[in-house]
């Protein structure tokens, strides 16, 4: 099972593929339900050269950039090998 970690916002990097799944509407309703105090699942990130890299939860990354949180919960998993 995967541990949830608090990890550093200004430390994630976003990959191009991943800016182009930001949608503003989603973004607006998961700061709502922060608000509201609803849990989300965590991201997932992988380590890379001195940063974290984005895997998933790009709206709950930029939606925690909205109301100012400077850590997001989060999954480390492995880069894919392919």
């Amino acid at each position: 099972m995967l541990k949830t970690v608090p990890v550093k916002i200004d430390e994630i990097y976003v990959p191009t593929d991943r800016r182009k799944e930001i949608k503003q509407s989603e973004i607006d309703t998961i700061v709502s339900e922060m608000m509201e105090g609803v849990m989300r699942k965590p991201v997932r990130v992988r380590e890379g050269k001195g940063r974290f890299v984005l895997i998933e939860g790009v709206n709950r990354l930029e939606a925690c950039k909205t109301v100012g949180d400077e850590t997001i919960p989060a999954y480390i998993v492995q880069a894919r090998k392919f």
